[in-house]
């Protein structure tokens, strides 16, 4: 190990390292992408220091690369957090995670009377900063303090 002070857990060969999540998200980041279902390694590093969010965790996921609706999902919970493509132990991509315009089938509308929430359907709204406004029913509410589907 050539620094040992910069490396907190093992390498991986091919996969997912996902960086920068708020410390206070990390297990709900690793449920919400069914990491504990796995049969491959995944590891789960929490409260590290950061400079960019205070304390951060890391996750780890050998052999796995995840979609773009996995991603959107990911970004409802943890904006901003950084994806990193491994292969053969290289960092071969590195993206941001951003909170797309609409998100659909991710969070659930808090207004009873929605149709969202009386026929079965998918859920759809509209970002606009930390605003999520219904498709159908146009109720807003705040993305920290949505319930997931």
């Amino acid at each position: 190990m050539n620094n040992k002070k910069e490396m907190l857990v093992a390498a991986i060969e091919h996969g997912t390292v996902i960086d920068h999540i708020p410390a206070a998200k990390t297990y709900q980041v690793a449920s919400l992408l069914g990491l504990f279902d796995l049969k491959t390694p995944v590891t789960i590093g929490n409260n590290y220091p950061s400079l960019k969010v205070g304390s951060k965790g890391i996750i780890k996921v050998s052999d796995k690369f995840f979609t773009d609706d996995e991603i959107s999902r990911l970004s409802v919970v943890a904006p901003k957090v950084i994806l990193n493509i491994i292969r053969n132990y290289e960092v071969v991509e590195k993206k941001t995670v951003e909170t797309p315009d609409e998100i659909k089938g991710i969070v659930k509308c808090n207004n009873p009377m929605c149709i969202t929430n009386n026929e079965p359907m998918t859920t759809h709204f509209h970002v606009s900063g930390n605003i999520l406004t219904c498709h159908y029913c146009e109720k807003e509410q705040d993305i920290n303090k949505v319930e997931l589907v």
